[in-house]
């Protein structure tokens, strides 16, 4: 009795064992773009456990190694706005009439570009930190997309304060638009996370991306109207308008708080950008976590 139990022990493993198999061949995966898109939705179902659970490890361990734990949500818009504001009051900068005070305009603004910033970063981030986990354990790598993302609102969640602060200290009304913003905050969040998305494979490979990243968004927030309003003309108001990140983080700032929508065009337009692009990467991501697995493993 005993050697049968042992028997149907071991045949429970194989067939655990066979089941968790990936099998990749020569064959591209895009000739089967059905199978393909349930394996993707399959997937992301399966990983919305272990997304939770490295979502709380993840923001247990951001604050229980901080000192300030989550002020550190608060002090950059803070302190760019204090910078900023001192600069124009003195006459050092000339930044021009903005439709809320200025202050208020530079700390509201940041924090949107804090969110895109991290929605952005978040995919690489994820792949570098799991990369043990990635040579070792198979698990539906959406989890690690899914974690970040849920940090990133989490910590829009907190900036949250913030902007009611404002709110209240600067006398801003609230307007029925107020609840269409997340919508666009939701949009401005996957732009980011399909550059990321797009991204993450190959800075898991090199890790110069992650600080060239870092250098390409400090020169990038130069052309986003972040501490000041959208030029009407130029050669730098046309790069400004060609950012893809201005009409989404304009229109999220005005829903938010005056209701009316500057450039509702090019805010669908980027839209549109953002989710069509994030699930080309998803598939790109998928296609290429394999090989990449391959080169880390070895």
């Amino acid at each position: 009795m005993s050697k049968l139990r042992s028997k149907r022990h071991q045949q429970i493993q194989q067939a655990e064992l066979e089941s968790t198999k990936s099998i990749y061949t020569s064959e591209s995966r895009m000739r089967h773009p059905l199978k393909l898109s349930k394996e993707m939705g399959r997937d992301l179902l399966a990983s919305r456990e272990l997304a939770w659970r490295l979502l709380v490890r993840d923001i247990s361990a951001q604050y229980r190694q901080s000192f300030l734990g989550i002020f550190w949500a608060f002090i950059p818009p803070i302190i760019t706005a204090a910078g900023f504001t001192f600069a124009k009051s003195n006459g050092v900068i000339n930044i021009g009439n903005t439709e809320l005070p200025y202050a208020a305009y530079v700390m509201f603004s940041m924090t949107l570009w804090q969110i895109f910033t991290e929605a952005l970063n978040g995919p690489l981030q994820a792949v570098n930190d799991a990369k043990s986990m990635l040579a070792r354990i198979n698990f539906p790598h959406e989890a690690l997309i899914l974690a970040k993302l849920g940090e990133v609102f989490f910590n829009f969640g907190i900036k949250l304060l913030l902007i009611l602060g404002l709110f209240i200290w600067f006398q801003i009304p609230v307007t029925w638009s107020l609840i269409l913003a997340p919508v666009a905050l939701i949009h401005l969040v996957f732009l980011g996370t399909f550059i990321g998305l797009l991204l993450a494979p190959m800075g898991a490979l090199y890790q110069d991306l992650s600080k060239a990243l870092t250098l390409i968004t400090g020169f990038w927030l130069f052309f986003t109207p972040v501490v000041y309003p959208v030029p009407s003309n130029g050669v730098f108001g046309s790069i400004v308008k060609l950012n893809p990140v201005t009409p989404m983080l304009v229109t999220t700032r005005e829903l938010a708080t005056t209701g009316v929508i500057s450039d509702p065009q090019g805010f669908w337009i980027a839209s549109l950008i953002a989710i069509l692009g994030l699930l080309l990467a998803w598939i790109i991501y998928r296609l290429a976590m394999p090989f990449v697995i391959e080169r880390i493993s070895s």
